[in-house]
C-alpha cells in the first residue's frame, strides 16, 4: 500500500510522513525531492507554481508510485496534491493500492507553524495554497485534523487505516 500524505504547505506532511514511516517501518518518499530546481527557485522568490509548473513533477511522482505498487512495496509519500486533478495524476487507477490522507488545519494554525520553520516555501505564499486547495471528499481521502500532537495524528492514521 502507498499512503499519500497530502495538504497545504505547513500542514505537517513531512513530519507526519516521517513519523508514520518510522512507526510502520515503510520507506518515506518526500515529494519536494522531486521538484525541478526552477520550481524551487520560483517558490523561494515567493512565486506560486502554476499547473504547468507542477505537471512534470506530478508525472515523476506518479511514476515513482506506480513503480512501488508494481514492486508490491509499501511506502509513505508526501505531496501537497491540492487539486483533484493532481490527486488523480498521482493515484490514477491504483484503487486501494494508494490511499490519500488529508492533513487538515486552519489557516491560522498553519501560518503559525510556518513562521518557525526553515523551508524554501515562504509563509507569504500560504494564501495561494488555500486558494488552490480543493479539499478531498471523505470518499476520496481520510481526513485528519492537525490541531493535535503529531503522535496523535499518526495514531489516528494507523488506527483508521487498520495498519497494525
Amino acid at each position: 500500500m502507498i499512503i499519500v500524505v497530502m495538504g497545504v504547505s505547513g500542514s505537517g506532511k513531512t513530519t507526519v510522513g516521517r513519523k508514520l514511516s518510522e512507526r510502520l517501518k515503510w520507506p518515506y518518499v518526500e515529494a519536494d525531492d522531486f521538484q525541478a530546481p526552477e520550481n524551487v527557485a520560483k517558490m523561494a522568490r515567493g512565486e506560486p507554481l502554476t499547473d504547468v509548473d507542477r505537471a512534470p513533477w506530478l508525472r515523476t511522482l506518479r511514476r515513482k508510485i506506480t513503480k512501488l505498487i508494481e514492486q508490491n512495496e509499501n511506502a509513505i509519500v508526501s505531496s501537497s496534491a491540492l487539486k483533484h486533478q493532481y490527486r488523480y495524476i498521482l493515484r490514477g487507477d491504483s484503487g486501494e493500492a494508494a490511499k490519500l490522507v488529508f492533513l487538515k488545519g486552519s489557516y491560522d494554525l498553519i501560518k503559525e507553524r510556518m513562521q518557525g520553520r526553515e523551508h524554501f516555501f515562504k509563509p507569504e505564499m500560504l494564501d495561494s495554497q488555500f486558494d488552490t486547495l480543493e479539499e478531498p471528499a471523505l470518499s476520496e481521502a481520510l481526513v485528519v485534523e492537525i490541531d493535535q500532537p503529531v503522535d496523535s495524528v499518526v495514531d489516528e492514521i494507523v488506527d483508521r487505516l487498520a495498519l497494525e
